[in-house]
């Protein structure tokens, strides 16, 4: 069972600690530790050095937040942690990278925030550090993937290295992720039923936005199976061989949920440029109509400016049968454009059908 502790002592500590947890050895239930007890345990921690095996087997996550303005400063007086990883808090990634230095783990991770609604694209950064029996990650905003992981850890699931916390991590990244994708494939199907089915709604400009969040998440998550395979082919001496097969595999189940984020984003696609084509027909077709007005109505247009001017010499002025001549003219010539249309029409049918148009 856990311990938990207050939450004012965690709101009012100047480190911008959010939650520490102590895992004993050969797993089991992890113990969630008050900043008191937690400067002690760090203590002990500096005195024996990072990489010195711990006495009792047990390690430490340590859940930060970024933005407290002491939080720099705590992380370098209370832990070794490597000089390259403190000089890189604060820089949003670009992208996803993870590699060793000085012995340890050191990740920059996209994740997605956590109060998202119709704007998944949202994305803030995570920095983690891990070695052998002590895990460190911090953030600005709130994260999904965090609050899952320290949810799983306060109900009790085992975890007996940081490697396997970080695992469970990258895992639950990939299962948010995997939400995101089918929640856009609903949002698709509802959108490509109305398309096929010629009814009204949702169209081209949510196609757009989803495509366009979707991307953004392909374009700042897609480095990351590449960097972990790339670690994993000449990983840390402390990590476990049952701790890189576990990475292994939830770096393989994060490229599924890439592989199905670029299916979709090409389906999408696919749809708008069935969408394009299909109001060019319908603007061809309303051209040509307009077209076809303008060529019936020429004849009419004709005769009403020659017989409008008020010059002498117009013919059949003096007729009695002159209105009605002068209509059986403009309606003969009315069928003949009319004729000449239609037949441009069923010409331009036949050539489109044979993609000669």
């Amino acid at each position: 069972m856990t311990t938990p502790a207050a939450p004012a002592d965690y709101q009012s500590d100047i480190s911008g600690l959010i939650c520490a947890f102590r895992f004993a050895a050969g797993g089991g239930a992890a113990t969630e530790i008050a900043p008191p007890a937690l400067a002690d345990l760090l203590e002990r921690g500096r005195a024996t050095g990072p990489e010195a095996p711990p006495d009792d087997g047990a390690f430490l996550w340590l859940h930060l937040n970024l933005s407290q303005a002491g939080c720099v400063r705590w992380l370098q007086a209370h832990l070794d942690l490597p000089d390259t990883f403190i000089a890189m808090l604060g820089d949003d990634a670009h992208s996803t990278r993870i590699e060793q230095q000085e012995g340890a783990l050191v990740a920059v991770f996209n994740d997605v925030i956590f109060d998202f609604d119709r704007t998944p694209a949202q994305v803030s950064t995570l920095w983690v550090c891990a070695h052998r029996r002590l895990l460190v990650t911090l953030r600005r905003k709130p994260l999904r993937s965090l609050d899952r992981l320290r949810e799983h850890v306060r109900r009790g699931e085992p975890f007996e290295s940081p490697a396997q916390l970080l695992a469970h991590l990258m895992r639950d990244q990939a299962d948010l992720m995997m939400e995101i994708v089918r929640k856009a494939s609903v949002d698709v199907d509802g959108i490509e039923d109305h398309f096929l089915a010629s009814r009204g709604g949702p169209g081209r400009l949510d196609l757009a936005g989803t495509r366009r969040v979707l991307v953004r998440l392909q374009r700042t998550l897609a480095p990351e199976p590449g960097s972990v395979f790339r670690l994993l082919a000449r990983p840390p001496a402390w990590l476990r061989p049952r701790d890189v097969q576990e990475l292994r595999e939830s770096t393989e189940e994060f490229s599924v949920v890439l592989g199905d984020m670029a299916g979709l984003v090409e389906r999408i696609k696919l749809l708008q440029e069935e969408m394009t084509a299909r109001l060019d027909e319908q603007n061809n077709r309303t051209l040509f109509t307009l077209t076809l007005v303008t060529v019936l109505a020429l004849p009419i247009n004709i005769m009403a400016g020659l017989f409008g001017m008020n010059v002498g010499g117009i013919p059949l002025s003096d007729d009695h049968h002159g209105f009605w001549i002068i209509c059986l003219l403009v309606a003969a010539f009315t069928v003949l454009m009319g004729w000449w249309a239609f037949r441009c029409l069923l010409y331009t049918s036949d050539a489109a059908d044979d993609m000669q148009c």
